[in-house]
């Protein structure tokens, strides 16, 4: 039986990323989540969210391109109020700049010795993919050994289409360039012997995650994998529906951890 991994990105992005997750994992079939250190509501994630709930598997998603740096002087990663201001093209090219990589890993250590302080981390990843990034994902796993961090996101997905399914093209541009990274990036696992995912779903159609495309990309898998899903759920207070919302239903989908278990998948986390 091979593992399938359903984790919560943005933990600490917001109250309604964290009223998510917890009741996801109370309530559903969550056991996976990832938070952002440098993000307003890092210490309500860790105090209402995680410690009460160690079986969480809860790791660092590191974060260069929203909010403020927990790091200083970093000039070229923000702009002079500290704020980031990169898009992944915009560090992809950058990424070949050896100064730019050292800013870079002085922010990574701030935020996963932040993260640290509180938190048994089981695994690493980064909003909006930016790990990916060849010399950056050598980076990051350099760091993930040093830290002690078994488990790095790959980001191999089989590209796939639901027909009626509204989705995004340029999902299928960002597969194309991810599973490139990917060839190279796993030849890095192996190199500081970490352990990754086989597979990855959530590329294809990014912001329109729901049980349907989960269940559809784990099919066009025909092994069993180690296959991780990525979601990035809200909860809020009034009757807001959006993207988010929909991504919380992921998790309490009765049919759908039913369907993922006959699949031959153990639903897990990464804490082993």
């Amino acid at each position: 039986m091979k593992k399938f991994v359903l984790n919560a990105d943005d933990l600490a992005k917001s109250e309604f990323h964290n009223n998510a997750v917890l009741k996801a994992f109370k309530e559903g079939f969550l056991k996976s989540a990832s938070i952002m250190a440098n993000m307003p509501f890092y210490k309500d994630a860790v105090h209402r969210v995680v410690l009460p709930n160690p079986e969480l598997g809860v790791g660092i998603h590191l974060n260069i391109v929203e909010g403020k740096a927990l790091g200083e002087n970093l000039n070229l990663l923000c702009d002079k109020n500290n704020n980031f201001n990169n898009g992944f093209l915009s560090i992809l090219l950058k990424s070949y700049n050896d100064s730019f990589l050292e800013q870079t890993e002085t922010e990574f250590r701030r935020q996963i010795e932040f993260a640290q302080k509180d938190i048994n981390l089981t695994h690493i990843d980064s909003h909006v993919h930016i790990h990916g990034i060849p010399r950056i994902f050598e980076l990051t796993s350099k760091l993930a050994l040093e830290y002690n961090i078994k488990q790095i996101r790959t980001q191999a997905e089989i590209p796939y289409y639901i027909f009626g399914k509204k989705n995004n093209p340029a999902n299928f541009l960002k597969i194309l360039i991810l599973n490139y990274f990917t060839l190279k990036n796993k030849q890095t696992v192996k190199k500081y012997n970490l352990k990754t995912n086989d597979y990855l779903i959530g590329i294809s159609y990014s912001g329109n995650m729901d049980s349907d495309t989960i269940l559809e990309g784990l099919k066009k898998i025909k092994s069993k994998s180690n296959v991780e899903a990525l979601i990035h759920p809200c909860l809020y207070y009034d009757n807001t529906v959006n993207s988010h919302t929909k991504e919380f239903k992921i998790t309490v989908d009765k049919m759908l951890e039913d369907l993922i278990e006959n699949l031959g998948y153990e639903i897990s986390n990464y804490i082993n």
